[in-house]
């Protein structure tokens, strides 16, 4: 179902920015990384009760890696949306003359605006930070927020000049550009490793990754990355020297000023009068790229003039004054190996193909989701066929198609089984669904899966309970229901593998502390089909026990009046439905019982004073809307936030004139600077502080 997709979506993306960001060892390709993004984009826009707050699509990019110091960017390095065709152009195009109100009477042309188009280089994003024109710090993208300081790496590129070539430099420069391997240098390095029986590198952008994060800077001079610059931000009050360049006032002018600077940009750039010349040049260079001595994957086309840019501002993570054109996937022949079968915690069935390992673009596959029986079929995929795999939609590939006339003779048409992989039971697919589900709650992948849930970050967050030993615990019968974990003793936990007795403590430490975490965590925890945290809160609020819920999801539906759960906002039909059917089986409730039992409270913890009104009780900052940035003294970032929505607030990634309070810390960036041109109101984080003590309005 829908919320299954989205979490596997989730997962997926996740691991795969933990592999880029951190690990230096990518699993994915962008293409693949993009289609399963927009998927899930479409799925959280349709349903905006999945969001959650680990969802990829709050977020910028990945989590810096150990072993270099972590720095707050100036200003923040958001990522780009991403468009795949003409047609998605001209919707990005659509979107931004309406937030410049500048749509055109129905039935006339839209209006020009010049943009500029430049080659989007597959490489690292760095942030060069310069004070009194002198390079004084170098970082990766990292989350956006924050990257890794590598000054000493980046020194050795010699297209990033240390000192910046202006009579007058401001006192501080923010330049954003990207750094790449060339293509003979690629070729090179890895002809070294062979020859020293070291991996090759999978791609440039790779190679590029894993030498900026060398520790040896003389390993990064040896070779020969190079950098293009493509954006600049100045402070307000610099004024040129005589021999400088004048300050930019459009996209265009910016290049100019950075080459002017010192800085290499990239010389196969346009300034496009209009939407059609913009087409034009991308057509252009997805023919011309293969020319080039560096990988490029796409156009990335920016608003030129700087003001109109400022004025259609940001979405959570992106400009809405640019966007990325890519070019698209390649696809690979492959023999069909065999169709196995995975079990998720919902107890979705889904095919997935073995084929015979393919390279597609730098990484090499073998497997590819199938998702359902409506797309085997679709398909028509029998054993032994040839298949066409396309590195566009999964980290587990896309078949695209079977090649029907290299079929074997007499081949059999593969089809999911009528029984579970896992336990045997009998598989059910419901009328008007696409999944096909195996609904033996024994079932112990199902089991293995509700207990990854339980204990996972957003729901009851018990360190040290990983995949491996949930698999143990399950594989030895020792756990056969969540409350089974919390019978659990510290000898027990010892004698499995890879335990001993300091990490059995810990996680029975862990456990009993698991039994505290709020109504709306544990809500999330019991893995109700559509309940994602977001709406766990929504729920969690409007129903301050799962005594209370449970009456509201089994009250007779009579017609009359409005229904106490799609009364909440953000909960519609289907997970109003999908919460009465979880309450009215016997087992779900049977399972609230043992766990009210085992000490849970499934419920808010009461309020001081509730106003005696009989309304929702006062919080101090209801109805008030924050903004964080910087470094706080002692709050995270998380921890602020906490504190501020379990005072009744609500906290926006971006700031707009309906911010109410933007809390800034150390190294705030771009955030801060547009509350002070908003004349919104900033605080620190004593500020905070009292505004949370204060008495509620």
């Amino acid at each position: 179902m829908v919320q299954a997709r989205a979490e596997e979506l989730r997962r997926l993306l996740n691991r795969a920015a933990h592999a880029y960001y951190v690990l230096d060892a990518p699993v994915m390709e962008d293409p693949v990384y993009d289609r399963l993004y927009r998927e899930l984009v479409a799925l959280e826009e349709a349903n905006p009760e999945l969001i959650r707050p680990d969802s990829p699509t709050r977020r910028v990019g990945g989590a810096p890696a150990e072993g270099f110091t972590s720095v707050a960017h100036r200003i923040g390095l958001l990522s780009l949306d991403n468009a795949f065709s003409h047609d998605e152009l001209d919707g990005w195009y659509a979107r931004l003359l309406r937030v410049l109100d500048r749509e055109p009477p129905a039935g006339s042309p839209p209006p020009a605006l010049p943009m500029v188009g430049e080659l989007k280089i597959d490489g690292n994003a760095l942030a060069l930070s310069y004070e009194q024109g002198v390079l004084v710090r170098a970082a990766t993208r990292g989350d956006g927020e924050r990257g890794e300081e590598i000054t000493a790496n980046v020194r050795t590129i010699r297209s990033v000049p240390l000192r910046l070539d202006l009579e007058q430099p401001p006192a501080w420069v923010e330049v954003r550009g990207e750094a790449f391997i060339p293509e003979s240098t690629f070729t090179a390095i890895n002809a070294e490793r062979a020859e020293r029986g070291e991996a090759p590198f999978a791609n440039p952008r790779n190679a590029c990754a894993g030498t900026l994060r060398q520790l040896d800077p003389k390993v990064v001079a040896s070779r020969g990355l190079s950098f293009f610059a493509y954006t600049l931000h100045l402070p307000e009050d610099w004024r040129a020297g005589p021999g400088d360049p004048a300050v930019p006032r459009s996209q265009w002018q910016a290049l100019d000023w950075l080459k002017a600077a010192g800085f290499r940009v990239n010389p196969h750039c346009a300034l496009c009068p209009d939407l059609a010349a913009v087409k034009a040049f991308c057509d252009r260079w997805e023919q011309e790229r293969r020319g080039l001595p560096y990988a490029t994957d796409g156009v990335v086309v920016k608003l030129d003039d700087l003001r109109l840019q400022e004025e259609a501002g940001f979405t959570q993570k992106a400009p809405r004054w640019a966007i990325a054109l890519k070019y698209a996937a390649e696809e690979a022949p492959s023999r069909l190996l065999r169709l196995t079968c995975q079990v998720g915690r919902t107890g979705v069935v889904t095919p997935v193909a073995e084929f015979e390992p393919v390279p597609l673009a730098g990484t090499t596959v073998s497997r590819a989701t199938l998702h359902n029986a409506d797309r085997l079929a679709e398909l028509d995929l029998c054993a032994g066929d040839t298949i066409v795999v396309r590195k566009a939609g999964e980290i587990i590939p896309e078949v695209v198609r079977v090649l029907v006339e290299l079929r074997p003779e007499g081949a059999r048409r593969l089809e999911l089984p009528p029984t579970c992989p896992e336990c045997g039971s009998a598989l059910v697919r419901e009328e008007g669904e696409a999944a096909t589900r195996c609904v033996n709650n024994g079932c112990p992948a199902i089991l293995r899966g509700s207990l990854r849930h339980w204990v996972s970050k957003g729901a009851l967050d018990v360190d040290g309970l990983g995949i491996k030993l949930i698999e143990q615990l399950v594989d030895r019968g020792l756990v056969t229901s969540i409350p089974g974990l919390y019978g659990l003793d510290a000898a027990l936990l010892a004698s499995l593998e890879r335990m001993g007795d300091t990490s059995a403590a810990k996680l029975v430490a862990a456990l009993e502390a698991s039994k505290h975490q709020p109504w709306h965590r544990q809500l999330y925890g019991l893995g109700i089909h559509h309940v994602g945290e977001v709406n766990a809160k929504a729920l969690a609020r409007a129903f301050p026990s799962a005594g209370a819920l449970e009456a509201a999801a089994l009250a007779d539906e009579t017609g009359e009046g409005p229904d106490p759960l799609t009364a909440v906002f953000g909960i519609g039909p289907e997970i109003a439905q999908s919460l009465r059917q979880w309450f009215a089986t016997p087992a779900n409730r049977l399972l609230l019982e043992r766990l009210g039992e085992l000490g849970f409270s499934l419920a808010a913890a009461p309020e001081p004073d509730g106003g005696g009104d009989g309304g929702p009780p006062a919080t101090p900052l209801a109805g008030l809307t924050f903004v964080l940035t910087g470094t706080l003294p002692s709050l995270s970032r998380s921890a602020a936030q906490a504190l501020i929505e379990a005072a009744g607030g609500k906290v926006s990634g971006s700031v707009s004139r309906k911010t109410s309070y933007v809390v800034a810390g150390e190294e705030a960036g771009g955030k801060l600077t547009k509350a002070q041109d908003l004349g919104v109101s900033v605080l620190d984080e004593d500020g905070l502080r009292a505004l949370l003590a204060a008495e509620p309005a």
